[in-house]
């Protein structure tokens, strides 16, 4: 896989590849550290969040973060995401899912060992049209092991569930049953992205492109209990976001699935479709009353708050440098 260009910011890289079928967008991150930028009761984590200060990321030898594309584009339609704007989403075959992560690994040879590596499926596309997500993530100890050792791997895909997905029940089972429970015994996650529980508002959100939360509940309910962490239910909360935690409650199992918050990442999307978070990235208000319901009704909550250095360098989700943007925190360009 050939670099076009690295884009070097404040918490790490963003490539720009040639992949097998065009240009590929991928990343490696490093994480500040749970005790830095999340909110988790049931972890013990309680102090509240009131903007979390750029600082310096943890070794990637503690933790690294690796996010992968895909498909080239995307064809949901998310009205808070800048990914669409690249193209349709087509799938990116087996090889270009093993050159981005070994691309981002050769990348950095100082490293030989990390206590905990994440492979995120979460930068271009919708993961679940793409069942070579599935088959990459099986083969991921033998691609990492010559470089890396014996490393704790971690994958995770995020899902906005797409409606016109014949083989979306056979993916998620596959990932939670097999990737998630067998191989990974546990280290491995599976996230919904709901943001609302208002099917309206989750209309205009996702396009008319994701199930009903009933029909995803139904998913959910035929669904493994999960080994290790519960399956997350993701809420990017905007000013006018309907989440009811009585509603979730009904649908969803608390003893298999948990709830995440997080303030809209601030995509060229989010700016033209007037959808925000105001003050998220400042102070705890926005999240408290929507924590304490769902916390409420009997689920385990994390808010997860970024840093102005991680969204202004556009290492977030809904962000792509394909679609034209660049990074407003300092940057370089390496051709």
């Amino acid at each position: 896989m050939k670099i076009n260009k690295v884009v070097k910011v404040p918490t790490g890289e963003i490539y720009v590849a040639k992949g097998q079928l065009g240009q590929l967008e991928f990343l490696t991150v490093g994480d500040y550290g749970k005790n830095a930028n999340i909110k988790a009761d049931f972890l013990g984590i309680t102090r509240e969040l009131n903007g979390v200060p750029n600082g310096e990321p943890m070794p990637l030898t503690e933790k690294w973060v690796i996010t992968i594309s895909t498909q080239y584009g995307c064809s949901m339609g998310c009205k808070f995401c800048d990914v669409p704007k690249v193209g349709k989403g087509r799938n990116a075959t087996l090889a270009d899912l093993r050159d981005q992560i070994l691309t981002a690994i050769r990348h950095h040879p100082e490293v030989k060992h990390t206590k905990r590596l994440n492979i995120h499926y979460a930068r271009m596309g919708e993961p679940t049209w793409n069942y070579n997500v599935v088959i990459n993530a099986l083969l991921l100890h033998d691609i990492v092991k010559p470089y890396i050792g014996d490393s704790l791997i971690h994958p995770v895909v995020s899902t906005m569930l797409p409606k016109n997905n014949r083989q979306l029940r056979e993916f998620l089972h596959q990932w939670t049953a097999e990737v998630k429970n067998n191989v990974f015994k546990g280290d491995a996650g599976l996230q919904f992205s709901i943001n609302s529980t208002d099917d309206k508002q989750r209309e205009y959100l996702f396009s008319g492109n994701s199930l009903s939360l009933d029909e995803i509940a139904e998913i959910g309910r035929e669904l493994p209990m999960p080994i290790g962490r519960k399956y997350a239910l993701n809420f990017a909360l905007a000013d006018d976001s309907i989440i009811d935690g009585k509603r979730l409650r009904e649908l969803f199992d608390p003893e298999k699935f948990m709830c995440k918050i997080t303030p809209l990442h601030r995509t060229s999307s989010c700016e033209q479709n007037g959808i925000a978070t105001t003050n998220g990235y400042e102070l705890f208000t926005p999240y408290k009353a929507v924590e304490e319901d769902l916390k409420a009704n009997g689920f385990d909550v994390i808010v997860f708050v970024p840093s102005y250095d991680e969204d202004n360098g556009l290492i977030t989700c809904g962000n792509a440098i394909l679609s034209g943007k660049l990074p407003t925190s300092r940057y370089e360009v390496i051709e």
